[in-house]
């Protein structure tokens, strides 16, 4: 006799556990936080720490962790849907008709931005050294191609440096403003944001690695490139608890509305969120998300082709599946107090287990 589904659902949340728990145990993380949740209600576990130094601080559900990439589906994504479902612009819109510093050609559109199909390189250059928001939009418009657009995958943070650049052009407002505006507060995503110091006590927050002086970074970016542009950009500078973000994907589930408030509607969300790379591609990206490429074994073995997610190098992960009807969440501080080796295989066996109990549960 096969177990009753709440005996499965049980036993793959415990195997969650099991699994998050040997990833600290062999200190390739302090700590993390999980949600799996559901259309309505869902499962949240903090393990470890989240300050492993003196003196150590365990992690709690409502621990802010710095949650990387997981900018551009949270943030830039929607913000470019509801401007593609205004009418403002469109997939196919050449990036320069919009940024006309660009220098990258007539070709590159929006979309190939968005499915990392832009064929520019993968990040801006450190060196010679700079700073400010305004210097790396201008190096991100000097960028050129080094492949065809639409011949290749190559995922680059400079795509999402520009497409925030399109979004604050297009709106007049800033990208931490429109994130505020249009996604968190209509969400009750009230412990996100980018530059959490200006809201949050740094106590509640999971540091990552030590800066310069040996000091670790709290509520500021990890990410060199977000941290010179002063901690607001389109590739990486939210901060968000596993609350807030179930509570964002329970919306991406809802056709774009939670609790009686519409951030998107389902046709923009669809948009988003269906595969828009060439067919002549191996890969699966939408306008922001991954589908099925090198990054998705953050999908697992139980989630269905055609769900969808993100992670980001601090050692977070999301991934929604409609479908199944449910979705979870990994928050992790791995790079605190130093960078450790990739956690790929923990986002794999997470999700895994997630996607069984949520067919368990649903």
């Amino acid at each position: 006799m096969s177990p009753a589904p709440g005996a499965r659902r049980d036993a793959a949340l415990q195997a969650i556990g099991a699994c998050v728990g040997g990833a600290i145990d062999a200190g390739r993380t302090p700590g993390a936080v999980v949600h799996v949740g559901w259309r309505e209600g869902g499962w949240t576990a903090a393990f470890g720490l989240r300050d492993s130094l003196q003196p150590p601080v365990p992690a709690e559900a409502s621990t802010v962790y710095d949650c990387a990439s997981l900018t551009k589906v949270v943030v830039t994504a929607p913000v470019l849907a509801r401007l593609m479902h205004e009418g403002a612009l469109a997939a196919s819109t050449p990036v320069r008709a919009v940024l006309p510093a660009f220098r990258g050609g007539d070709a590159i559109t929006v979309g190939q931005l968005l499915t990392h199909t832009s064929g520019l390189q993968a990040s801006l250059p450190a060196e010679p050294s700079w700073s400010g928001a305004a210097h790396a939009v201008a190096l991100a418009c000097a960028s050129v191609p080094t492949d065809a657009p639409g011949t290749l995958f190559r995922y680059s943070d400079i795509n999402f440096v520009l497409l925030a650049a399109i979004a604050e052009r297009l709106s007049g407002q800033g990208l931490d403003r429109l994130a505020r505006e249009w996604v968190l507060e209509p969400l009750g995503m009230h412990d996100s944001g980018f530059l959490p110091l200006q809201r949050l006590p740094a106590a509640r927050i999971a540091p990552t690695a030590q800066d310069e002086s040996g000091i670790p970074l709290c509520g500021l970016v990890h990410d060199p490139t977000a941290r010179r542009m002063g901690g607001v950009a389109g590739h990486a500078g939210l901060f968000s608890t596993a609350g807030d973000l179930a509570r964002f994907a329970r919306a991406m589930l809802c056709g774009g509305t939670l609790d009686g408030r519409r951030v998107l509607p389902p046709e923009a969300v669809h948009a988003m969120t269906a595969a828009a790379t060439p067919a002549t591609l191996p890969v699966r990206r939408s306008l922001g998300w991954d589908i099925d490429s090198p990054h998705s074994r953050a999908r697992g073995s139980g989630y269905a082709v055609g769900s969808f997610g993100h992670t980001g190098f601090t050692g977070c992960a999301l991934w929604v599946d409609p479908a199944a009807g449910g979705f979870h969440v990994l928050l992790t501080n791995r790079v605190h107090p130093v960078a450790r080796e990739s956690i790929v295989d923990v986002y794999e066996a997470v999700a895994t287990q997630a996607a069984c109990a949520i067919l368990a549960g649903s």
